[in-house]
């Protein structure tokens, strides 16, 4: 297998309060809610660089697509790490998501290896992780 992850989908309960969100809540660019026309076909995509893409899927139509139970995943079995460039970039960006309705669980500091990072869960409860790492550059 080659190192070319592509898509990284979220399971999500309500699909519409997951685009506000992440659309108008941390500002990242969509077309909104597309597929609607199709039985379990509506889905949110967010190009996130890099040639990423972020997609938002209400659990019920993933799990029947994938022929698996609908789940409550552990909380924190897997975190979204979000680089920035600076430290002041993740305060930003871990206020924007409070004011978005995020739950922050550790609030951004200096860690052990050097960086600056804070973490948040989304309305899902997804976790995420916003971070500055000193040897790290981020393109725009």
């Amino acid at each position: 297998m080659r190192p070319r992850i592509k898509v990284l989908t979220l399971a999500v309960n309500d699909l519409e309060r997951s685009l506000a969100f992440y659309r108008d809540g941390l500002g990242l660019p969509t077309k909104g809610i597309i597929g609607e026309e199709f039985e379990d076909g509506a889905v949110v995509f967010f190009h996130m660089g890099d040639e990423l893409i972020l997609a938002l899927y209400p659990a019920p139509s993933l799990s029947k697509d994938a022929k698996i139970s609908v789940t409550k995943a552990p909380l924190g079995a897997v975190s979204i790490g979000h680089i920035v460039n600076s430290k002041d970039e993740v305060d930003t960006i871990m206020k924007q998501a409070t004011d978005a309705g995020a739950v922050v669980t550790d609030l951004a500091s200096d860690r052990f290896w050097g960086g600056y990072s804070g973490y948040f869960h989304d309305p899902d409860g997804h976790l995420w992780e916003i971070a500055w790492n000193p040897q790290w550059t981020v393109e725009d």
